[in-house]
């Protein structure tokens, strides 16, 4: 079945949606999305408005295709809770430096838990649903399809998130702005907006240096200066065989007479003399 969002904010309203809804139901608002059916969809002040296509069935005396209406609110976050969430979101740079940046921080949800708040919903009491057509379920298939695409148009633009809960982008990233660390950020953003200037190259060009008219071709080439010479390589100090002789003599798994470290000394001189001695 493939997914309608690929967000995580998408994901857990749909996980929200799928907790309280008839599976079936669920099933057919999920063919009714991928199936073109939502003929109309329409995000306006926090409530999302579709227009989605019923099904023609002449065993109930549906011969034309009907058009249902469908209506999905969520329910609005307070004036007074929002003020504390902005000031809890504000002083965090990490948070206000990606919404000023239009950009959804991953742990935005932790500052809303914090204060006891719930950014996306997570039940059905924080749904209010309507749809035109004669299913008594409440969430319909209909409202089930329109809601698999909001999940979509979170991926799209976040935001729409916070616009759901009563707040809109323009309005967050304004009221974050007012804070000390937007002030500053926005700064800092109006300083980089400035236009590039253009050059004629982007490559360093090389300058010359005149040279003084008392140096001589000898003196440019070769310095006048005289360097110590320099040091002698220091003669590097081996131990043939360092790895066994770190061994002992007579290590405990060699039982015989003679010295294992002579013994392996001899061994090591014949591979690497490749057996010359021997062979001559």
């Amino acid at each position: 079945m493939p997914t309608f969002s690929r967000t995580w904010w998408g994901q857990k309203f749909i996980d929200s949606l799928e907790s309280f809804t008839d599976s079936g139901r669920l099933s057919r608002g999920r063919s009714y999305a991928r199936g073109n059916k939502v003929k109309s969809f329409e995000i306006k002040d926090g409530i999302v408005k579709a227009q989605v296509r019923g099904s023609v069935n002449p065993y109930y005396g549906v011969y034309k295709e009907p058009l249902y209406k469908t209506v999905v609110e969520i329910q609005p976050i307070s004036a007074a809770k929002w003020a504390a969430a902005i000031a809890l979101i504000a002083s965090k740079a990490s948070y206000i430096s990606k919404l000023l940046l239009n950009e959804m921080p991953d742990t935005i949800e932790d500052a809303f838990l914090t204060l006891g708040l719930n950014l996306l919903p997570r039940k059905r009491s924080e749904f209010k649903t309507s749809c035109s057509c004669p299913d008594y379920g409440d969430p319909c298939k209909h409202v089930a399809g329109v809601c698999y695409l909001l999940a979509a148009e979170f991926d799209r633009d976040p935001f729409l998130v916070f616009e759901l809960r009563g707040l809109s982008k323009t309005g967050l990233q304004a009221e974050l702005a007012k804070s000390p660390l937007g002030i500053a950020l926005s700064a800092e953003l109006s300083t980089q907006a400035t236009d590039p200037a253009p050059v004629e190259s982007y490559y360093t060009q090389p300058t010359t240096t005149p040279l003084s008219p008392e140096t001589s071709l000898r003196e440019f080439w070769q310095s006048p200066k005289r360097f110590s010479a320099l040091p002698e390589p220091t003669t590097q100090i081996t131990v043939p065989a360092i790895l066994i002789k770190k061994q002992g003599d007579a290590p405990a798994f060699w039982h015989k007479d003679a010295s294992f470290i002579a013994t392996m000394e001899e061994l090591y001189e014949r591979v690497k003399t490749k057996n010359r001695d021997v062979l001559e």
